[in-house]
């Protein structure tokens, strides 16, 4: 057994040349690969290359600037190595990348990963020699994993001919390999597997942890002593939840790091890769129009707004344990507002991004159980349909008071936005299924057309409105003259709604992630320093929630929310903007 964890298996195959390929979604790109650094965790690799590949190849990262691949810096080490080894052109086939799904026969590994894989497949953003291993519990072989992701593998709407035939190719580079998420043997396995296939040529490796974060550290710890790439690089994707407070969060982290670098660890919040998100930095930073009135002098306040049109069916245990605060407020809309909020970074680099929202997550004031609202939907009739409530979930204990809905009023002590509201609301079992950011700007002084809107001011009122879903779009309302003799004033929407515009079908945010994890751009990734920040605002609000077991205000399923959520609006007297019924 010790032989066979110190050199599992024996390999050979044919090298394949590593390119991009693709004139529409993925530009040729350049790939440059770091050295290590040394004396760290196992988990690194021994061996960096710069790999020189010719100009036609030129790999870029999503923010349009050449990529550095994945830099090994721990605040440990202080000795680099001095040499670095440049591969020839003769020796750039000789890179491989493998990616392990760990949690393979899971809904999100079949939903969201294996399609999105493909996708990139699809659309030639992933170089020619690639392999898919899903690693699971559940017990099954290559063809059986096969057979599971070819269920929800689809092509583009605007799909080539050879949809069938990619489709068929990308099947075939998919494998699997049962195991424990504990056992170091059955990662050697694994190890053995990846290396059979990967022929002796430098490879890098990527890991997709779709698990429970119970058995994040596990994994991880088994794949670096065992499965790790001792030539390239590897990394690591880890999905939310990180933790449910900060104490619990700084603990998993301080356990990832006992084997990974903070710079292989790519925390994962796939709101960040939605269209509408990505393009809210364009929108700002790269039109005149907007960037002068992003400030408390023109913006009354901002407003992010969540809701489904569905309740926690199938997620009732999961999602009792954590709540719609921790599920949605405190990464997906949390996230979206330090990037709205944040200062003109220096550049595109990640790092000079991701040091602009911890300033914002940091400048923000503690969250008081007063500015917040919790609510929790339940079960009443409809048409002579009983529709369940929350607690009538067999899963969820009858006296449960997890929140499945809250509205918070949130406040940045900065220069800038001093005194702006920026209100959030998030929540299940609502009346319409929508994920959008709305900017309402302060009233026009001394409105000249004030007596054509009546007393309702509101009414006159420009907003800009990103939808991130459903029906990607961005319009903002403006005030009009209604064609006709009289001066009677209408609110009018400049639309741009993506779907008339970019008939082409737009790319899921899993794609966009795991093609930035893939290529090194962590730009949209979390750093552990923006989860302690966020923690740190949300944990006293949550320790004070359960201490005093407040008990959410009940509301049916299918309705508006919360009446309290109106309450909370009007206290910072600000309308919600998607209870208009302008909409």
């Amino acid at each position: 057994m010790a032989k066979l964890l110190s050199n599992p298996c024996c390999h050979s195959s044919s090298a394949t040349f590593f390119c991009f390929h693709n004139e529409s979604l993925c530009s040729s790109r350049k790939l440059t690969t770091l050295p290590t650094l040394g004396h760290f965790s196992k988990w690194a690799p021994k061996n960096f290359a710069r790999i020189q590949l010719r100009s036609d190849f030129e790999l870029r990262s999503s923010n349009g600037y050449p990529l550095n691949a994945v830099s090994l810096q721990d605040g440990s080490v202080v000795n680099p190595l001095a040499e670095e080894a440049i591969f020839s052109e003769s020796a750039e086939g000789d890179s491989t990348l493998s990616i392990t799904v760990v949690g393979a026969s899971g809904d999100l590994a079949k939903k969201k990963i294996f399609p999105a894989l493909f996708a990139l497949y699809y659309e030639d953003c992933l170089p020619e020699d690639f392999v898919v291993f899903g690693y699971s519990r559940t017990k099954m072989n290559d063809e059986e994993l096969r057979d599971m992701i070819s269920r929800t593998l689809t092509c583009r709407i605007d799909k080539r001919e050879n949809c069938d035939d990619k489709m068929a190719q990308f099947l075939k580079r998919c494998f699997y390999h049962s195991g424990q998420y504990n056992s170091e043997e059955h990662f050697s396995e694994l190890d053995c597997k990846l290396k059979e296939k990967e022929g002796g040529r430098l490879s890098n490796r990527l890991f997709y942890l779709s698990i429970p974060p119970n058995i994040f550290v596990d994994v991880v710890r088994c794949a670096s002593t065992r499965a790790s790439s001792t030539t390239g690089w590897t990394r690591v994707i880890v999905e939310k939840p990180f933790g449910r407070d900060s104490e619990s969060s700084s603990e998993l982290t301080r356990c990832l790091k006992q084997y990974l670098t903070e710079d292989q660890i790519f925390r994962i919040d796939h709101y960040l890769g939605k269209e509408l998100v990505e393009n809210l930095s364009v929108l700002r930073f790269s039109n005149l129009v907007f960037e002068p009135l992003w400030s408390r002098n023109y913006i009354r306040n901002v407003q992010f707004i969540f809701s489904e049109d569905f309740g926690t069916e199938g997620r009732g245990g999961y999602f009792d344990n954590y709540g719609i605060i921790r599920d949605i407020m405190q990464n997906h809309l949390l996230q979206i507002l330090a990037l709205f909020a944040m200062e003109t970074p220096v550049s595109l680099d990640a790092e000079d991004i991701r040091n602009e929202k911890v300033k914002v997550l940091r400048s923000m004031k503690p969250l008081l159980l007063e500015d917040v609202v919790v609510g929790q939907y339940k079960g009443h009739s409809k048409g002579g349909k009983s529709i369940p409530g929350y607690t009538d979930d067999p899963t969820v204990p009858n006296n449960s008071i997890t929140p499945t809905f809250a509205a918070a009023a949130l406040f940045i002590n900065n220069a800038r936005w001093d005194g702006v509201p920026f209100l959030m609301k998030a929540g299940k079992a609502l009346h319409t299924k929508r994920a959008e950011i709305r900017v309402q700007f302060r009233h026009v002084p001394g409105n000249l057309y004030r007596l054509n809107f009546g007393t309702d001011l509101d009414k006159a009122t420009n907003e800009l409105v990103l939808r991130v879903q459903p029906d990607e779009a961005i319009y903002v309302k403006i005030n009009n003259k209604v064609p006709g003799l009289g001066m009677r004033l209408d609110r009018s929407d400049l639309n741009l709604l993506y779907k008339a515009r970019y008939p082409r079908e737009i790319p899921d945010a899993y794609e966009r992630l795991l093609l930035d994890a893939i290529e090194g751009e962590r730009r949209l990734f979390i750093r552990s320093d923006e989860l302690d920040a966020a923690w740190a605002l949300f944990t006293p609000l949550l320790k004070e929630l359960e201490d005093k077991k407040i008990a959410p205000e009940l509301y049916p399923y299918g309705s508006r929310g919360p009446v309290g959520a109106h309450y909370l609006a009007a206290k910072h007297n600000v309308r919600w903007g998607d209870l208009t019924g302008e909409e």
